[in-house]
């Protein structure tokens, strides 16, 4: 059935393709711009009190910048380790929903799969996602990984590396570059109501919680924006007409 829902959701190889060239070209303009902010990150983690082989750690095994510069962040706030890996975590959550996507559009060999997954970013799924056909969305993840996992690691070590000749990080504003790239990436596909309502009240309490709350909880408490958004939707939503002709039609009871 995966296998079947797959196909209906790619384009036909024949005539719908698209050049190997262009996927390429647009896969290695994300892994090389992107890639590039590992460096922020590897200042920033240093800066935050981790050493250079825990920094480069996060990069070789956890590798989604959003995650790690949250939870760097929350430790160069003052937070508590553990509520710096749960925020960090609950934002690394959404790469298990786009591999749930990817899996279908990939369609990888069962032996592949575990390696594919570490490569299961924002960035890879926004190049796949962009592709007509299958064979195209395999190699805009892949290049688009290799290039992305490759440059993020070596900038790190040399972030990490240089962050004492740099000095203060905030001064240079490079604690702010991952979290612009995640939100440039972000904001395009925010494209209902409930998505930008969603995001909207994420900010407000992600924002209106910092002083209040320990780092790394008002992200943790952002997080409800999403089921309070959709169960707003639910109880607005109108009636399916069935629904609505089995309610007219029942016995009343008129005694």
């Amino acid at each position: 059935m995966a296998e079947q829902t797959a196909l209906a959701d790619i384009r036909s190889e024949e005539g719908g393709g698209k050049p190997d060239a262009a996927v390429v070209r647009d896969a290695l303009g994300v892994g090389v711009a992107v890639g590039l902010s590992g460096f922020a990150f590897g200042v920033t983690s240093a800066g935050s009190g981790l050493t250079v082989l825990q920094t480069c750690a996060l990069s070789l095994l956890v590798f989604t910048g959003a995650s790690q510069f949250a939870l760097v962040g929350a430790l160069a706030g003052g937070g508590n380790p553990l509520t710096a890996a749960a925020g960090a975590f609950f934002l690394g959550v959404r790469n298990a929903f786009y591999g749930l996507r990817l899996s279908q559009l990939l369609a990888l060999p069962r032996a592949v799969r575990p390696f594919a997954a570490q490569w299961v970013i924002d960035e890879t799924t926004a190049v796949a996602l962009a592709q007509p056909t299958r064979r195209s969305v395999r190699i805009g993840f892949t290049v688009t990984g290799l290039t992305l996992y490759v440059l993020w690691n070596l900038t790190t070590l040399l972030g990490a590396v240089g962050a004492e000749a740099i000095g203060d990080t905030d001064a240079w504003g490079l604690d702010a570059a991952g979290p612009a790239v995640f939100l440039a990436l972000l904001a395009p596909m925010l494209k209902t109501t409930t998505e930008r309502a969603v995001a909207g009240a994420a900010v407000l309490l992600g924002l209106g919680l910092l002083p209040v709350l320990p780092a790394g909880v008002p992200v943790l408490v952002a997080a409800l924006a999403a089921p309070a958004a959709l169960y707003i939707e639910g109880r607005h939503a109108p009636k399916p007409a069935g629904r609505m002709k089995a309610d007219n039609d029942a016995p009343r009871d008129d005694r």
